[in-house]
């Protein structure tokens, strides 16, 4: 029975097992495709089958609940859909892609685990294990200079050092005040320390620091533009997609510890949500490589969901849910184009959009759909996504903060539009070279734009099981 409620745990763990063979026995090609989809598929299959488990494990340090099985569900649909639309693996090494399989397979692993952590010293292992197999695999980029992706993956390590360090000092805080590191018990005694104790606020706020750090949320956002400029295409789309579903799931946790009440832990959290949006957002209208705007623009969608977080109420804490999930469908959709516009991985400019949509009409169409979401354009998910994060911050009185958020909105539409426009009006040249794509390219993109108006339109059902994943935590 115990076997049965971390099924997809388990089939995910003989995936890696497979991969590290598959590392020795230097598989590639359609092999290696091929071992990778079943894995990524099986663990699918099985989130599906265990989505209404529910138990504790490991003497009260794992817990399957609500919130656990729906992010896991869009971790594993997440890493299905990442390994059906990087298949071939163009832009990493020949040599390195049974460990690029691996690690990253590994670090989706970690976050499954992180998922359904309640327990400080378990979350800060599973978030390491994480994080270190993104560590290794920021190197692996093929048709470069050594220096540029060297170069980020020491950035990424020590930033990620830094943010783990203040991690810890904080959850020493919390524990000195708590003498406890499981979550529901720290629960029952935090929001009265936040309101005596000045301490415990300096405290929840640096142990949420690694979380920040995952999410790109300021000030925890340094790293974000070189690592997604210097990384392989595929390696980018990963880090921008499922270490983030990991993030807001913790940070959805961690947050609702501090209780519904407005207090100056939810002022910090306004805060720092108004100036990750500005600062994202100003920052990704001067960029020209699509990858450096993407991640400036990650910086900003964090503050976005920080609004939901900090209304600690379900409504909140549901539309984070809902927005992730959104955000994971829409940069998929966007770092598709990048990775078949650049068949060599290099990095695509405004410049390589020009005429794409005689080239490729069904990548236009693609990226046209991933940036109307982004923009918040209805009847995108994006545009409902950000309708019902601010109806919850209306719902608590956070007038101002809507206010900003919206203006941010409009700012950061420019750039978003601007993608759409090159691809759309611009290189009108006499001879256009056609950019062939297989008939299952075509319709993975048909796929994610369905899914991107489709859950734009009809928000119930992952409204309804996100509002049933955190009722239990409020």
């Amino acid at each position: 029975m115990h076997l049965m409620l971390i099924l997809p745990e388990l089939v995910l763990i003989l995936t890696v097992l497979a991969l590290f063979g598959a590392s020795i026995k230097k598989i590639r090609g359609t092999a290696l495709n091929g071992i990778v989809l079943a894995g990524s598929f099986l663990t699918l299959a099985a989130t599906v089958v265990c989505f209404s488990a529910s138990g504790t494990l490991f003497a009260g340090a794992y817990q399957l609940d609500g919130l656990s099985q729906l992010i896991k569900l869009i971790l594993s649909a997440g890493l299905f859909l990442f390994f059906i639309m990087s298949s071939g693996l163009s832009g990493i090494e020949e040599e390195m892609k049974p460990e690029f399989c691996l690690f990253l397979t590994l670090s989706a692993t970690g976050l499954f685990l992180m998922s359904s952590a309640v327990e400080l010293l378990t979350i800060l292992v599973c978030l390491e294990m994480s994080s270190y197999a993104l560590y290794v695999v920021i190197s692996f980029r093929n048709g470069r200079s050594r220096r540029t992706e060297v170069e980020a993956a020491i950035k990424y390590v020590l930033f990620g050092a830094a943010a783990t360090g203040l991690s810890l000092y904080g959850l020493s805080y919390i524990f000195g005040y708590t003498h406890t590191t499981y979550l529901s018990e720290i629960g029952r005694q935090l929001p009265e320390l936040l309101e005596s104790q000045p301490l415990a606020i300096i405290g929840l706020v640096l142990m949420l620091c690694s979380f920040f750090y995952k999410l790109a949320m300021f000030p925890m956002h340094a790293w974000t533009p070189d690592i997604y400029q210097g990384a392989s295409n595929e390696t980018t789309t990963f880090i921008a997609t499922l270490p983030k579903v990991g993030a807001a799931a913790l940070l959805i946790r961690l947050v609702s510890l501090a209780g519904p009440g407005v207090s100056e832990f939810t002022w910090v959290l306004g805060i720092l949500a108004v100036l990750s949006m500005t600062y994202g957002n100003l920052a990704a209208l001067v960029q020209d490589d699509i990858k450096r705007l993407l991640a400036y623009s990650s910086i900003a969608h964090a503050g976005y969901m920080m609004i939901g977080l900090l209304c600690v109420s379900q409504l909140g804490m549901a539309s984070v849910i809902y927005y992730i999930a959104g955000y994971v469908l829409m940069n998929l959709a966007c770092f598709m184009v990048i990775y078949y516009l650049a068949p060599q991985g290099q990095n695509i400019t405004f410049a390589d959009l020009k005429g794409l949509h005689k080239r490729s009409p069904v990548l236009a169409f693609v990226l046209a759909a991933g940036a109307f979401g982004m923009a918040g354009i209805p009847p995108t998910v994006g545009f409902t996504g950000k309708f019902v994060i601010f109806t919850a911050a209306i719902d608590k009185g956070f007038y101002g903060l809507v206010v900003i958020a919206m203006v941010n909105a409009g700012i950061a539409a420019f750039y978003y539009l601007k993608m759409a426009r090159a691809a759309y009006c611009q290189g009108e040249e006499e001879t256009v070279d056609r950019l062939p794509l297989g008939i299952g390219v075509k319709l993975f993109g048909a796929f994610l734009i369905v899914a991107i108006i489709l859950v734009g339109i009809l928000p119930q059902e992952l409204m309804q099981a996100a509002n049933h994943a955190v009722a239990a935590l409020l």
